[in-house]
């Protein structure tokens, strides 16, 4: 497997997703702003999409990819039998899941978002929407399984591609509302189910060729499936701990209002990122990560934990360092029009800058959770997203009365540094993990690559001020022509420090 071209292949997919993905948000932005409907929308949301990324980004394959490739080393036939008892105990789960969530959906949104009942029309309305909403979780959890399968063959770009259907429908269903002039949140909510069922046929047709999935109720629960399913909540709770302290952020949030779409807004910023940086990294090395570690190859295992970490590092510390630097021109340059007004602007850039500084370790807990994933190992790492997670809320109620939501992106990123000082800690004490000689030699240069960056881009800005007032017609030509200056002084950098050589692009 060539590790950069794969990661190349999905990251490629994911950014055209998310590219996308900022065309449905700045429409929702000037469309919805941050009134009451946005707020709405955006918990009927939350809820199914948290699902979507704890299930398809990393969390299912950390659970399922292990086992499916060990059997697969030795017998497709007993790989493709597991595999069917895993679908269909899936499919009756999550099918049960659903229909309770739909009957109880009052009390679910009472969980998530507390602060509504302060507001029945507000209640009635996040309520009815995320009834509809809800399906889309079915939807995307099957599409996710059909998409780890395709990962354990080291086939990428399908399972990449899957979430740009999502955004395309939500675009296409914000034009559509406008054009016969009806509600765009009720017309959002029934797209977002829509474009679930539709990546999961997708999904289903190009899985077929490696493996054709038999609905039945007949499922032999054996070791195997006990084993996996054991593994799976630990995993979705550990490698999610992220989405899982922001979906802890929106509950409190609920109680201010608008804070509920400044910290939307601003997690779609970073996230960009760290889907290159955490997601596509962990994703793409899981699969082989296991077949080295079954196979007892120590040389091949630490070289490929390294390389891992290198392009994580590569790709987030220069990521958080432009967000802290210019978190108020990215957002009023992507978010900046309609009725997105300036008051959403400052509070959605002071929401980025503290959710930029945990980026780095949003990234390493993508990668330091599969070295324990690959080991079969995922008691520990649920163990310590407990603690993650227990230390955001405790820093986030004791001082949401007196910071408001502005607590909420500093608590999570404080928990997830200390989450990742806790992985590193308990890494060496295993003895999983050894720094090599080039990882050592690349990363003070991939620092001193990052100062040269944020040095050139803090000029910039300065030279652009006024560029970026919030009536600007042109501000967002102006961001990306920024963006390109640093980023290429950033790899001219890298690549003549020696941080990164474009020679390493093929890398195996």
């Amino acid at each position: 497997m060539n590790l950069i071209a794969s990661i190349s292949t999905f990251s490629f997919f994911t950014l055209i997703s998310r590219a996308l993905g900022y065309v449905r948000d700045i429409l929702i932005a000037i469309f919805l702003g941050t009134s009451l409907f946005a707020d709405v929308f955006f918990v009927a949301f939350r809820l199914p999409n948290t699902f979507r990324r704890l299930f398809a980004e990393g969390t299912f394959n950390a659970a399922f990819i292990p086992s499916y490739a060990g059997e697969l080393s030795q017998d497709k036939e007993k790989a493709d039998h597991f595999a069917r008892n895993v679908f269909n105990l899936l499919f009756i789960i999550l099918l049960f899941l659903v229909l309770i969530a739909e009957i109880f959906m009052p009390q679910l949104i009472y969980l998530i978002a507390p602060g509504f009942y302060k507001d029945p029309a507000k209640l009635m309305l996040a309520v009815d929407l995320s009834r509809i909403t809800f399906p889309f979780l079915f939807f995307i959890s099957l599409a996710s399984f059909f998409s780890a399968i395709l990962n354990s063959y080291n086939k990428f770009a399908a399972a990449a591609a899957a979430p740009i259907i999502l955004n395309i429908i939500l675009i296409g269903s914000l034009f559509f509302s406008q054009w016969l002039n009806i509600s765009d949140v009720l017309t959002l909510s029934y797209a977002v189910s829509f474009a679930g069922l539709l990546q999961l046929l997708i999904l289903l047709f190009f899985v077929r060729k490696n493996f054709k999935p038999i609905l039945s109720i007949k499922i032999k629960i054996d070791k195997k499936i006990k084993f996996f399913f054991r593994k799976l909540l630990p995993s979705i709770f550990s490698s999610g701990v992220t989405q899982i302290n922001i979906l802890v952020g929106t509950i409190i949030a609920s109680f201010q209002a608008g804070a509920v779409s400044y910290l939307y807004y601003a997690d779609r910023v970073y996230q960009i990122n760290l889907a290159v940086a955490g997601i596509a990294v962990g994703t793409v090395i899981l699969p082989e990560l296991s077949k080295h570690i079954k196979n007892n190859n120590s040389v091949q295992t630490t070289n490929l934990q390294n390389r891992a970490l290198e392009l994580s590092l590569f790709l987030s510390i220069p990521a958080a360092t432009a967000l802290v630097l210019a978190s108020e021109e990215i957002i009023t340059s992507l978010f900046g029009y309609g009725s997105f007004d300036q008051e959403s602007v400052n509070n959605t850039s002071i929401a980025l800058t503290f959710f930029a500084f945990g980026l780095p370790a949003f990234s390493l807990l993508k990668i330091f959770s599969n070295f324990f994933f690959a080991r079969n190992d995922t008691k520990l790492p649920f163990y310590l997203s407990v603690l993650s997670v227990i230390l955001n809320i405790l820093i986030s109620i004791s001082l949401f009365n007196r910071f408001g939501f502005v607590i909420i992106p500093i608590a999570t990123s404080i928990s997830s540094w200390v989450n990742v000082a806790l992985y590193f800690y308990f890494i060496k004490k295993r003895k999983l993990h050894n720094f090599d000689k080039t990882f050592i030699y690349k990363f003070p240069r991939m620092i001193l690559s990052v100062v040269v960056m944020g040095i050139i881009l803090y000029l910039m800005l300065g030279f652009f001020f006024d560029k970026f007032n919030y009536n600007e017609s042109w501000k967002f030509i102006y961001l990306f022509i920024i963006v390109i200056i640093s980023l290429i002084s950033y790899f001219l950098t890298s690549n003549f420090s020696g941080a990164f050589k474009f020679k390493d692009i093929k890398l195996r």
